[in-house]
């Protein structure tokens, strides 16, 4: 893949006279999940390296919610974004055309895999999901994959209720994201919830990278008050993924400064990645067909 990283950088290098001239601007989109402070600065490293490499203003979107970067993509507003899997499939079944996935975040194991997470306050007595029967459960936003998707799809199964308030849950609330989800569980506001975590390393730290890593890291959680109690199955990493319109040399520069952040700013990474992470690889469409599918079917 480096081999495959370095050519593209040289494209870049003979190329980037041209790319000036095709492009005026690029903006990067950044989903929910933290606060739009903490998105703008864990990603501002990469922005300054995408803004050097083609020449033009660079700047950082962060919607209120996951639909304004799906949005921002298909309406060409946007050139690039980091997607759940959920917000991918999303916006390929409103426009197959509108962006290419390019890369995607691999675990320390060399996986590209995720978990749902369920939990709640140690101190709640909750130690299951049977202990949610009739308490005030958290998700994320209708868009993400883990704070709602795989949990609205695997959660019934496992307890024969639907998700509507009142039937397992005594009410089901949306907070808006995943820092939001983890804030209302500490203090209180509902009885547990669900976010993302790559499920490896360990709990007292948030796990390896995801949004409980990101929370501990900032000092809003102590992961010592917090208690898992319920795990999806693996879900795929979602994609970076680039607006297909652009020019050619363009898409090609933008993949390499990201494939290549493990080698020229390993803090960089760290941020950009949510945690600790062996780098981007390359990640096709192919990887997505069953969440595009479920997406596709709950529609209906």
């Amino acid at each position: 893949m480096k081999k495959i990283a370095a050519a593209l950088a040289l494209t870049t290098a003979l190329t980037g006279v041209a790319q000036a001239q095709e492009i005026a601007e690029f903006n990067i989109g950044i989903l929910g999940g933290e606060n739009a402070q903490d998105r703008l600065a864990n990603n501002e490293c990469f922005r300054a390296y995408v803004e050097d490499a083609l020449g033009v203003p660079t700047r950082l979107f962060t919607p209120a919610d996951y639909n304004g970067v799906i949005q921002g993509l298909l309406g060409g507003t946007l050139d690039a974004a980091w997607l759940g899997a959920s917000g991918y499939a999303a916006t390929y079944l409103a426009d197959p055309e509108a962006v290419v996935p390019v890369l995607v975040k691999t675990n320390l194991d060399g996986s590209y895999s995720y978990f749902s997470i369920g939990f709640a306050r140690a101190d709640s007595g909750i130690t299951s999901l049977a202990d949610m029967q009739g308490r005030r459960f958290g998700f994320g936003d209708p868009n993400s994959t883990s704070g709602y998707l795989i949990p609205s799809v695997e959660i019934p199964r496992e307890t024969g209720h639907s998700m509507e308030s009142g039937d397992f849950f005594g009410e089901v609330v949306f907070t808006g994201g995943h820092e939001q989800t983890i804030i209302a569980v500490n203090n209180g506001t509902v009885d547990g919830g669900v976010t993302w975590a790559d499920g490896l390393g360990n709990w007292e730290d948030g796990f390896n990278s995801g949004a409980l890593r990101r929370a501990a890291d900032a000092g809003l959680v102590d992961m010592n008050d917090l208690v898992e109690i319920w795990r999806s199955r693996p879900i795929p990493e979602g994609p970076f993924v680039l607006r297909a319109s652009l020019p050619q040399d363009v898409r090609d520069t933008v993949t390499a400064l990201l494939a290549n952040l493990d080698e020229t700013d390993a803090t960089c990474l760290y941020g950009v990645a949510a945690g600790e992470t062996a780098g981007f690889e390359p990640i096709t469409h192919n990887a997505y067909e069953t969440i595009i599918e479920v997406r596709r079917q709950q529609a209906n």
